[in-house]
Formats: C-alpha cells, structure tokens, sequence
C-alpha cells in the first residue's frame, strides 16, 4: 500500500469533478444560512455527522468487498432527493473515468459497464481506493473530508470569505473527522458481516429539501 495514493485521491485538482459542486453550500449561502466562517463551521459539522458519515461508511465498505451493487442500492436508498442522486452519479462517473486512468484495474471495469450512467461517487470512491491498495480507513477519510472541503472551498467564491478562515474551518473540525472515520470504519465492517443495512443512515432533511430548490434555479455557480 503507498499512501501516496491517498494524497492523489484527495487532492482537490485530482479530476474528479469535484469543484464543480458547493456540497449544498451554494444553496445555503443564498438562504442566509451561511454568511460566515462560523456559520460555514455549523453547516460543515452538520454535512459530516450526516451525509459524510453516510459516504465514509459507503466507501470503506467499498474497500472491504462488500458487493458494489448492493451498496448502490444502500446510498440510493440514503438519499432521498432525486436532484443529489443525479449529482452523486455524475460525479461517480466522472471519479471513475480517472481513477481507472490512475489504477487500472478489472474491478473498475466491471463497474463501468455495471453502472454505465455512473454509481454514486462514494462507492465509486471505495473501489477507486481498493484498486489504488488503500485501507477502509483512508477511503473514510478521503470521502469525509470531501463532505466538509467542498462547501468551505465553494463559499471562498460565493461569500468572497478569506481563504484562511475557510481552512480554519477545516483544520477546526479535524479532531471530529478522526472520531466519525472510526465510526464510518466500524459500520463498514458490520456490514461487510451483516449485510448494508448495517450502514448508517444519518439523515440530512434540509440539505435535501435545499438541493431539490437548487436544481431548479434558473442560473448557479455550482451543480449542486
């Protein structure tokens, strides 16, 4: 394992089309729930005790072969707004296109022609890492932090916020991502015991409810 291949999978300019996408945050900012450093600190502690627990657990179990189809089915059945299930697939499609660029590998190619219209990006994420040789712990990580990175990078451009105080956001919530990657790690094992219906579930209702107003706006900075 290099967990060099980490650093690859996270980092931000990798080609996954990530910085296309705000995490919900775009919409939030419009709505006055977002206006701050410390309000973006609220919202982005709420993403990862909800959905980026979800993707944590999603993509560790990835890793640890629990059936890709079955664990689609599980983030299907996780998100509720059809207007995030699109935006999850379209970036799976995308995140796989690179990764079977980076790690080539026959499980990615079953994938692509299992999911031709794309699977939702964690689980994409947690085939991407276990081609790559990475462990379920670092495919919680990358899909953990990618909850809370998108929103604070996406509302340096919408709130002109500092981008120090975006990354104090960040470096701030690091003590609660260790602690929710445990966890992601712990559910992804259970279920690769007990079957997806040990995943977590944490539910995010506004941020669903917000997603499916964005989707209908007839101009956005992000995609979603």
């Amino acid at each position: 394992m290099s967990r060099t291949a980490l650093l690859v999978l996270a980092d931000g300019r990798f080609p996954a089309g990530g910085h296309a996408h705000s995490g919900g945050a775009e919409a939030a900012v419009k709505a006055g729930r977002i206006t701050s450093a410390a309000s973006l600190e609220d919202f982005c502690r709420g993403r990862l005790h909800t959905a980026g627990l979800v993707a944590g657990a999603l993509a560790a179990a990835a890793v640890l072969g629990v059936d890709p189809g079955e664990l689609d089915a599980a983030a299907d059945a996780r998100t509720p707004s059809p207007a995030l299930r699109t935006a999850a697939r379209r970036l799976g499609r995308q995140l796989l296109r690179a990764a079977r660029a980076s790690w080539p590998s026959a499980e990615l190619d079953t994938l692509v022609r299992q999911f031709p219209k794309g699977a939702h990006q964690p689980v994409v994420l947690g085939m991407a890492a276990r081609a790559a040789g990475l462990a379920p712990q670092d495919a919680a990580y990358c899909a953990l932090y990618e909850s809370v990175s998108g929103p604070a990078t996406a509302t340096v451009r919408l709130l002109s916020l500092d981008p120090f105080d975006a990354t104090g956001v960040l470096a701030r919530l690091a003590p609660e991502l260790d602690r929710v990657a445990d966890r992601a790690v712990e559910a992804a094992r259970k279920a690769a015991a007990e079957g997806s219906d040990a995943l977590p579930a944490g539910s995010a209702p506004l941020l669903e409810v917000m997603a499916e107003e964005h989707a209908a706006w007839p101009v956005r900075l992000f995609a979603s």
